[in-house]
């Protein structure tokens, strides 16, 4: 229902957030959000007009001085939102929905060549799958459906029709879009890739092979970790194999099931493939056994479209130029926000960190980047990045517990999972990403080199096993460079005072320099 007052309303609370200042109009996606009372989450950041002739930026609102405010018409903020804000899809697609499809073919014949209403012509026709009693564009420069300078835009594909190039970076059924920030322009400037040339290019491949291969394992145990488990090593090695395959099949619904029959080992308990129920993360009331959902999945009964769509937008992302780890991020947190199976998304969402990576050829053959383990140092940050997707959306879930303690969802809910803001995530993944380039396979492969040479300092002046030459390098990396009490009183008791002391300086000159 549209609510009498029109787009010039002034006001002082949206949403249950203050505006930075009292008496304040609101612009863009928010106005038309207030107007049309849409049931949506709000965007990361929205908009507002002051009377003090300055942009600024105040927690989640950007504000915007007088002389940008917009015409109090839906083809304004429509313009305003699409010239400052990008495009917000879910927004858009509700709103469409609301309106009566007569107010966008009036805007279109109106402006039948506007740069900003065949922009809303083709994303309405877009979104809503349905075709407007409107004749064919016929002059006009081609418009882009994305603002490269405000959102990372997909392949250009021409929409004759229109007279635009729709650049979006997925499909119908997923499309998640990432803002150009200054963060993530920093991120992309560094050059990772030449990190990456850098730091390998100077070391022996058999030491790099080496390296390689413990990141993986480390990658492994600390995906395994973030979920709370401690499986056994032949599970861990089982599925850092896995890991190491990466990329070397093209994503399918097939490949995501046998991942998980990878996961997920005793399968008595689980139901193996796409879920045929409800699903959530939480936890339970301990009174009742009721959900007290942290995030509750997708509807199961759109897990299909969803995964395909997934699938196609996979496919899309790859095979173009656009941004390796953007792609990653817009894959992997889509995947895990679906949670398309009873268990086994969060691994098989780590998973598709270095599928994508590996795909869109970001690191060298056979090197595998640890970002769970990175991840899960930063595991508080890794949480928050999931809850700022899920939280935001549980108000807009309908939902029943049902009698085993999971959930109903009772409305429609598939846009929510389709269409979202991928930036925060971008953000995250790019930083741990830069982490394992910058400091993580440096200091691996550091550590191995000083490991080489401890290794043959002990050689050339004991007559020492391999086991025991380990267990005395693990001693002293313990313990800083010393060798314990224990250790002298029992596994290196046989070491005279003058060698522990060269030992313990020879460890401490190679390692701790």
């Amino acid at each position: 229902m549209v609510k009498s007052n029109h787009f010039e309303e002034i006001v002082t609370v949206f949403r249950n957030y203050n505006l930075p200042e009292n008496d304040m109009k609101l612009a863009g996606y928010s106005a038309l959000i207030h107007r049309y009372e849409l049931d949506v989450p709000l965007p990361d950041v929205i908009a507002a007009i002051s009377d003090k002739h300055r942009n600024y930026s105040d927690g989640k609102w950007r504000v915007f001085k007088t002389v940008q405010q917009p015409p109090p018409t839906l083809l304004g903020q429509l313009t305003f939102a699409f010239r400052y804000e990008g495009v917000d899809l879910l927004i858009l697609k509700k709103l469409f929905e609301t309106l009566h499809k007569s107010e966008i073919e009036s805007i279109i014949k109106d402006q039948p060549t506007g740069r900003y209403s065949r922009r809303i012509w083709f994303l309405y026709e877009w979104l809503l799958d349905e075709v407007l009693d409107t004749e064919d564009a016929a002059s006009g420069n081609y418009v882009e459906a994305l603002d490269p300078d405000l959102q990372y835009p997909g392949p250009k594909r021409r929409s004759q029709r229109h007279r635009v190039w729709n650049n979006l970076p997925g499909n119908r059924d997923f499309c998640p879009l990432v803002r150009r920030t200054v963060k993530l322009e920093a991120l992309r400037g560094a050059n990772l890739k030449k990190d990456i040339a850098e730091t390998i290019g100077n070391v022996h491949p058999d030491l790099l092979a080496r390296a390689s291969s413990f990141l993986l394992l480390k990658d492994s145990k600390a995906s395994y970790a973030i979920e709370g488990e401690t499986p056994p090593e032949n599970r861990v090695q089982r599925w850092g194999n896995a890991i190491a395959q990466a990329g070397q099949k093209e994503l399918s619904e097939h490949e995501l099931l046998r991942l998980q029959e990878l996961v997920i080992e005793d399968r008595r308990f689980v139901e193996m493939g796409w879920r045929t129920q409800g699903g959530f993360v939480g936890v339970h009331n301990r009174v009742d056994g009721k959900p007290i959902p942290d995030h509750i999945s997708a509807r199961w009964q759109d897990v299909p479209q969803l995964v395909n769509g997934l699938l196609l937008a996979t496919e899309t992302l790859i095979n173009t130029e656009y941004d390796a780890v953007l792609a990653s991020a817009c894959i992997a947190f889509g995947f895990v926000f679906i949670h398309p199976f009873e268990d086994g998304n969060g691994r098989v969402h780590r998973y598709l960190f270095h599928h994508v990576l590996a795909r869109k050829e970001f690191a060298p053959p056979g090197l595998v980047f640890p970002v769970s383990a990175v991840i899960l140092d930063r595991i508080n940050d890794y949480r928050k990045v999931l809850e700022s997707f899920s939280k935001p959306r549980l108000d807009f879930i309908r939902w029943k517990s049902t009698p085993d303690g999971n959930v109903d969802v009772l409305n429609d809910t598939i846009d929510i999972y389709r269409y979202f803001d991928a930036t925060t995530q971008a953000e995250f993944l790019y930083e741990c990403v830069q982490e394992t380039v910058l400091k993580t396979l440096p200091d691996e492969v550091q550590y191995l080199q000083a490991h080489d040479e401890m290794r043959s300092y002990l050689q050339h002046h004991f007559d020492m096993p391999d086991k025991m030459m380990e267990n005395l390098i693990g001693f002293l990396r313990q313990h800083g460079g010393e060798l314990s009490k224990r250790a002298l009183n029992k596994e290196f008791k046989m070491l005279t005072a003058d060698e522990v002391r060269l030992l313990e300086q020879k460890y401490q000159d190679i390692f701790m320099v």
